[in-house]
């Protein structure tokens, strides 16, 4: 018997072993057969002892690369106790980089006793700092941290002790507006999915927490008859195609970042916020298909076109400041298409369907009222379109 390095991650095994017993490489390859070329298979550089490993996980996954902390506790028989991944990647090389980014800093991912604060400052680094594959606006960060600091009265707990009660009253309790109340419950439900692909928690206690206020992004103003014609007459214009898109199909603005496009069938699928808008059908009306067509929702961020087109375009145009001294904002893009449906008498039951509003206790609507794709698609051709050609 001799001792012999693993190849995959440089343990010392025995040349007799059936499989490594850190990272489970086989080391008795299946013979094959001299007529079948074996395919190299791409070496990458030796991790130094006590540095960790990185394994790659069989079956089709999105991030088959796992990157393991140093094995500090070993079975009564001298096999390794392997700790939870660190995180999932892409490829070696960023499993590579996290791993180095654990070295200089080593924490304990079974920390029974980690606050909310500290696995704040572990998410934010591993989304915002870590990631090189993704840049973040400045923004963003700092949404995200202040949605951490409205969560004051969780920061000193330990994040495994938290249940849904405590994370609910947080949401309760803050006095801020809907939007706000937003971000914080899209902070918990990332950081409980940060915790639970790290094991640290593995029950996500944010998914049932609710927003119990009024929405009151609701409010706005449609952009009039006269505002229309001028979109329509400049719609060559960039970004004028875009605005035309999400007055003509009624979405908010953040579904448009995963909104599915199907051109066969001529119709939009998606939706945010309530269980009625989500996934919902719209048809793409006649006078927009050229625009949809161009339209790459993996390249829409809402919140870039809110702040650097939407508002200059319209500014350009003169027409940001409605008749009655406010300023337009993406969402009237949604009340325009209310506006429309009422002024071209798409039925009632139809604008409820396309623009994903509940139907509250009218159970007999919302359980047994339907309308196929092709009646959505005579209400929506009842929208007439000015002055577009």
């Amino acid at each position: 018997m001799a001792l012999i390095n693993c190849i995959e991650c440089g343990h010392i095994v025995s040349d007799k072993a059936f499989s490594c017993p850190n990272c489970g490489y086989p080391m008795q390859e299946t013979k094959k057969s001299e007529n079948i070329p074996r395919k190299p298979r791409k070496k990458h550089k030796k991790l130094p002892n006590g540095y960790g490993s990185i394994k790659k996980l069989s079956g089709n996954r999105n991030k088959p690369y796992a990157a393991y902390p140093p094995t500090t506790q070993f079975k009564l028989n001298g096999s390794p106790v392997t700790q939870p991944a660190i995180g999932y990647y892409e490829d070696w090389y960023s499993a590579f980089d996290a791993l180095r980014e654990y070295n200089k800093n080593p924490y304990d991912l079974l920390n029974n006793d980690i606050t909310f604060k500290e696995l704040f400052d572990l998410y934010f680094k591993s989304k915002y700092e870590d990631n090189k594959k993704r840049t973040f606006s400045v923004s963003s960060k700092n949404a995200a941290k202040t949605a951490f600091k409205n969560c004051l009265p969780l920061h000193n707990r330990k994040f495994k002790e938290l249940r849904k009660i405590e994370l609910q009253a947080v949401v309760d309790d803050c006095p801020l507006k809907h939007s706000s109340l937003e971000l914080i419950v899209t902070l918990l439900n990332q950081m409980y999915k940060y915790a639970m692909e790290n094991d640290i928690v593995d029950k996500n206690y944010a998914q049932f927490v609710t927003i119990n206020i009024p929405d009151d992004d609701e409010s706005g103003e449609p952009f009039s008859q006269e505002e229309l014609d001028i979109l329509w007459k400049n719609k060559d214009m960039k970004y004028v195609n875009v605005i035309l898109i999400m007055i003509y199909s009624g979405f908010r603005i953040k579904a448009y970042e995963s909104i599915e496009i199907n051109l066969d069938d001529c119709y939009f699928k998606g939706g945010i916020k309530t269980k009625a808008g989500k996934n919902r059908i719209v048809p793409i009306h006649p006078a927009i298909l050229k625009y949809a067509v161009d339209f790459n929702p993996q390249k829409f961020n809402s919140h870039y076109f809110r702040e650097k087109c939407f508002y200059r375009v319209l500014k350009t145009l003169g027409i940001s400041i409605t008749s009655n001294g406010k300023k337009h904002t993406p969402h009237d893009c949604r009340h325009t298409f209310s506006w429309l449906c009422d002024k071209y008498g798409v039925d009632d039951f139809s604008k409820h369907l396309l623009m994903g509003h509940s139907f509250g206790s009218d159970i007999e609507k919302s359980v047994y009222g339907h309308r196929t794709i092709e009646e959505l698609k005579a209400e929506m051709n009842k929208i007439k379109v000015l002055n577009c050609c």
